[in-house]
């Protein structure tokens, strides 16, 4: 919308003031009119949006300092709503791709608890009365029913304890750090996150390629951005790697951070001066990817889940038959 409203010649207080007045946001509405006010006291666009770096990133005000610097600033933040409207799509896809599986393992997890704690404890009451003597799968699941129904309270607070330990931890930089290299090395799952991790770097570094940022302040940018502390490690060695020169074909290979036909690319493109087209195919390569591999995922995943609430709610039901069947018997 700001780039449309640049467009048709509108300047830019009263295009962020037009904007505060359709948003329905009150936080985002009250940030429009103190960035409008800034520029209107003279501040540059760029330099108002980073007196708000909760809601504007790095990457945001580093590309539309460019805008405002090549006098193309519609264009830019064209390519900038573009990036962020394909994050959030690839985002969304994979949450909702994540969506059932989550649901049916939360529903299991609920359903084995009520069950465990409020209905079995009475079952139980009345075939111990019955059964001198019961069947093993009985008692192993007596003793789990009954340590939760009388303990709940300690596990719950265990539980609530641990999540916010491990919040804290994750909130370290060690245990970020620690939580980032874990991600890439976890099977199956673990390609999925380089293969997004990969396309952001790669479709960021292009669009700032092609909004005109030089090399090294992209990277130090997609640094920042990737959400990924290993990755980001690394795009730093590479970013020193090219302090000397031009070229980033050459570290990306001596890391070993993309793959051999990914390199191949980036090199073809910074020899034919088509970087940032080659960078934005890469993205569209690792996403694909990322995609394919999310969709084998969850559709694996989703069964696997039902089968285990199945085995789980099945070796309860032979438990409570197993003493009725044994009764049966004894009354025949």
């Amino acid at each position: 919308e700001m780039s449309a409203l640049l467009g048709a010649s509108i300047p830019i207080p009263q295009a962020l003031e037009s904007l505060g007045e359709e948003e329905e946001n009150p936080a985002l509405r009250g940030t429009l009119g103190r960035v409008a006010e800034a520029v209107r006291k003279g501040s540059s666009l760029s330099a108002a949006l980073e007196e708000h770096p909760e809601q504007f990133g790095r990457l945001y005000c580093a590309m539309v300092k460019v805008g405002e610097e090549a006098g193309a600033l519609p264009r830019v933040m064209a390519e900038l709503a573009d990036l962020l409207e394909h994050e959030d799509e690839v985002r969304s896809e994979v949450v909702t791709a994540v969506a059932y599986p989550a649901f049916v393992l939360v529903f299991g997890i609920l359903t084995v608890v009520v069950l465990m704690t409020v209905v079995l404890p009475r079952l139980f009451t009345m075939l111990e009365e019955m059964l001198p003597v019961l069947p093993l799968p009985t008692l192993i699941l007596l003793g789990i029913s009954r340590g939760l129904s009388q303990h709940w309270p300690w596990f719950l607070a265990g539980g609530v304890g641990l999540g916010w330990g491990l919040r804290h931890y994750l909130r370290t930089s060690r245990g970020a750090a620690a939580w980032d290299g874990l991600k890439l090395r976890l099977p199956l799952i673990g390609p999925v996150f380089r293969s997004a991790a990969l396309g952001r770097f790669a479709r960021t570094l292009g669009t700032l390629a092609r909004s005109g940022v030089s090399l090294l302040p992209a990277l130090r940018i997609v640094e920042e951005t990737i959400g990924n502390r290993v990755l980001s490690a690394q795009i730093a060695r590479v970013a020193e790697e090219t302090r000397g020169g031009d070229s980033l074909a050459a570290p990306l290979r001596k890391l070993g951070l993309f793959p051999r036909r990914v390199v191949q690319m980036i090199e073809v493109g910074e020899e034919t001066g088509r970087l940032d087209d080659m960078l934005l195919k890469v993205a569209e390569i690792e996403e694909r990817g990322m995609r394919a591999r999310t969709k084998t995922l969850v559709s694996l995943l989703a069964p696997v889940l039902i089968l285990v609430v199945g085995a789980i709610v099945g070796f309860m039901v032979i438990a409570l038959l197993l003493p009725i069947f044994r009764m049966s018997r004894a009354v025949g």
